[in-house]
């Protein structure tokens, strides 16, 4: 048996420039950290007692016959890659489903690194990586850009560069300890109830995508002013939640589908009670807000999101990772004929 513990992440800035079209032609980066709630894979394989071979529970169980039987695009893709047969897959998160905090690509890198443990072999953080987009981008078709997976492989502050030559980088932000708790003592993160799918949200806003490049671009450039905000002890950390309104406002322009009056409803009155930025983390239409807000303000900012739910939460720096790990002896049953 394999448990697999991947964290979620949020992202802050140059979210948009990361969709392979555009970082091909313009470059791109996103300035993102996970925290500290996480998806669980447990993976097994399954006692030949049963009339089915492999089961799969998540919102619901599937119990099939055979691979192509199974309805979860992921699962069943990353079956046929890793061609594993015979097995049973739970998975349990902290956080609900399509929520901007991606979960998806989350549980599809728990999900290859439990399935490379199972077979005896190792999976370093960036074959993992790579591997969930090429599951989720290419096999699975799934509109969105690249930087759920590497977060959530790799885990902890960094900027993501992604490169015209379809490379990427990952730098950690170098930030004083202090700093950083600082920084995450003045964010506050609730749930608005919505949620959705990423990549519906992406279709949704692919329209007139021309027409946004002026946006993303500025959205790019926004990323270099806030890792020079967090790694320069001389700069005003409340520079950065300044720096997410302006982001926040740039990034309602991208697509229809990223706000709804509902949501800038609350952004407004999370605005209006002290925080001085903030934004709805993911592709849109739903999930968590992220505020900044200042110690002496945050009381008045709780009081106006009584309505919603707040999630208390820490930065983490470890990335997905193998929490539990008993060998089992496998042999497919061609072998055994």
């Amino acid at each position: 048996m394999i448990i697999t513990k991947t964290p979620f992440r949020m992202s802050f800035f140059g979210g948009g420039t990361d969709m392979e079209k555009f970082f091909r032609e313009y470059g791109g980066a996103v300035l993102s950290t996970t925290f500290d709630k996480y998806c669980y894979v447990n993976v097994r394989h399954l006692p030949r007692f049963f009339d089915y071979c492999t089961e799969i529970s998540y919102s619901k169980t599937e119990r099939v016959t055979s691979v192509e039987d199974i309805q979860h695009p992921a699962v069943r893709n990353a079956m046929k890659m890793l061609d594993m047969h015979e097995i049973r897959l739970t998975y349990e998160a902290d956080l609900p489903a399509r929520s901007g905090l991606g979960t998806s690509s989350s549980f599809a890198v728990g999900m290859l690194n439990a399935f490379y443990c199972l077979k005896g072999k190792y999976a370093d953080k960036k074959k993992l990586a790579d591997e969930a987009i090429y599951l989720e981008r290419v096999l699975c078709q799934e509109e969105g850009g690249w930087q759920d997976q590497i977060a959530a492989s790799f885990g902890g502050m960094n900027r993501i560069e992604f490169n015209k030559d379809g490379t990427y980088d990952v730098k950690p932000i170098i930030i004083h300890p202090d700093r950083k708790k600082q920084l995450n003592d003045n964010l506050m993160m609730f749930f608005t109830g919505f949620t959705r799918f990423s990549s519906d949200m992406q279709k949704a806003n692919k329209a007139g995508y021309e027409e946004k490049i002026r946006q993303l671009q500025e959205m790019y450039r926004l990323v270099d002013d806030a890792e020079s905000i967090l790694e320069d002890k001389y700069c005003d950390l409340d520079d950065f939640g300044r720096l997410l309104d302006k982001t926040w406002r740039l990034k309602k322009q991208t697509g229809g589908a990223i706000t709804t009056n509902s949501i800038d409803g609350l952004y407004e009155k999370g605005i209006s009670a002290g925080a001085l930025g903030g934004k709805l983390l993911g592709a849109g239409g739903g999930g968590f807000l992220i505020f900044y807000v200042q110690p002496e303000k945050q009381a008045e900012v709780m009081n106006a999101m009584k309505e919603l739910l707040y999630v208390p939460f820490k930065f983490e720096n470890g990335g997905t990772r193998v929490i539990h790990y008993s060998p089992e002896s496998y042999e497919p049953k061609e072998d055994l004929l």
